[in-house]
């Protein structure tokens, strides 16, 4: 990974352009993608749609950062209380990916169902052109300041098979159970960065079970049972 010294600054949207195919890039590259879109003629063109929608959501409901030269780019929410309904979420997932949509909208319910239920940021998305991992990591580390500064904790998910050993791991975030994508998708470990002083995990459960209920049904998601916290 390449560390370098980036100007990290807000993303507007003349930069969604760009933004959206290194997303997209980056969803093509990571097992996520395949299980997204299983068809690899149609995966690019539907993922970089998606990434056109999630920027957008972020610029609208939470905060998108970026560098100067948009090598990397991530989409964070402020979660001070319980996120609000998806309906239109859904909506937009259905009006964009058409027969498509209920892969992306499974993949919202379950990390949705999982969110922790403490005040945080939820760092819902974050990508860089290949060889651009420093960028990713200076958009981090900024950020991750802000939080020092206002005593909060993040939260993400990753696709890692080390997740001990990944750049969250370095940045001080402590890996739990992963979401288990069903039907044969990938792990995402769910990592918990701890507010300054913090030792035990706070709001974020060491263990959650998702019962293999959450199904699409007509372009939206139906869960039907809530997770069961131990």
């Amino acid at each position: 990974m390449k560390l370098v010294e980036a100007a990290v600054r807000p993303a507007v949207e003349e930069d969604f352009p760009a933004l959206s195919t290194v997303m997209a890039d980056a969803f093509v590259a990571r097992p996520i993608g395949a299980w997204l879109v299983p068809d690899v003629a149609e995966r690019p063109a539907l993922l970089h749609r998606y990434a056109h929608l999630v920027l957008t959501h972020g610029f609208e409901h939470g905060q998108v950062d970026t560098t100067d030269d948009l090598a990397a780019v991530t989409v964070w929410y402020r979660r001070l209380e319980p996120a609000p309904p998806a309906a239109t979420w859904m909506y937009d997932l259905d009006r964009l990916l058409g027969p498509h949509a209920p892969r992306f909208a499974l993949l919202h319910a379950y990390v949705d169902a999982v969110l922790p239920h403490t005040p945080h940021h939820h760092l819902a998305h974050v990508a860089a052109r290949p060889g651009q991992g420093g960028a990713a990591r200076a958009l981090l580390v900024s950020h991750h300041l802000r939080l020092d500064a206002e005593g909060l904790p993040a939260y993400t998910e990753i696709s890692s098979t080390r997740p001990r050993e990944d750049l969250f791991a370095w940045l001080g975030y402590e890996p739990r159970s992963p979401i288990l994508l069903e039907p044969g998708g990938p792990a995402l470990w769910r990592m918990w960065r701890p507010q300054p002083g913090e030792r035990l995990p706070g709001g974020l459960p060491r263990r959650v079970r998702l019962h293999r209920s959450a199904t699409p049904f007509r372009g939206r998601v139906a869960a039907a049972a809530a997770p069961r916290f131990p």
